[in-house]
């Protein structure tokens, strides 16, 4: 059973090299996030092979079992500490399109606000609803520009919900990245460390 996991994260990182477009940014951060995402799986079954080996040898020396699970942890702690640099140039890389992305909605927001306190733009939207026959008969001027101004109002209010959600999602989606890609990266290196050192000391 534990041998079955650490095959399985080998063969799913057999699945992304064979593409081998190593000067592709994004082929590269999809090999560090598929590492990473499997790598739990794999300690996992290194912890099953580390047990069943103690359990089946009681001998001082150590088995080819226990020499196994120290050659894998430490290939795979060399190949997560190699990772990181990658990992954390997606992290700054996610980071800069996230603050672009923000800075136009924000700037399309700031237009909008600037263009309603226009009085042009005022009767232009009163025109249009006279135009599409939302107006109706009788209505006086000052209703008609209550009308389109409530009209404006309400746009500014979504591109401002819009920019909102958007710094939550960002925010989030930074945070889960970090904290669970490249803090998770660091974490397993460490029990990597661990558990090959102690599987043969």
């Amino acid at each position: 059973m534990g041998i079955t996991l650490v095959v399985i994260l080998v063969l799913q990182m057999v699945g992304v090299l064979i593409i081998g477009q190593w000067q592709e940014e994004s082929f590269r951060q999809l090999l560090v996030e598929r590492l990473i995402a499997q790598s739990p799986m794999a300690l996992v079954g290194l912890i099953l092979m580390y047990l069943s080996a103690r359990l089946d040898d009681g001998r001082e020396e150590r088995s080819p079992s226990l020499w196994a699970v120290c050659i894998l942890s430490g290939l795979l702690a060399i190949s997560l500490t190699a990772a990181l640099p990658v990992s954390f140039s997606g992290d700054q890389m996610l980071q800069q399109q996230a603050e672009r992305q923000l800075a136009q909605q924000k700037t399309r927001l700031e237009t909008a606000r600037l263009q309603s306190k226009n009085p042009a733009f005022l009767q232009q939207v009163i025109q249009q609803f006279q135009a599409s026959g939302q107006v109706p008969p009788g209505v006086t001027d000052a209703q008609k520009s209550q009308a389109a101004r409530a009209f404006i109002d309400k746009q500014l209010d979504q591109l401002q919900q819009q920019v909102t959600q958007s710094e939550q999602s960002n925010q989030i989606t930074l945070n889960q990245r970090r904290f669970g890609g490249s803090g998770g990266a660091v974490v397993l290196i460490v029990a990597f460390t661990i558990f090959c050192l102690g599987s043969v000391l």
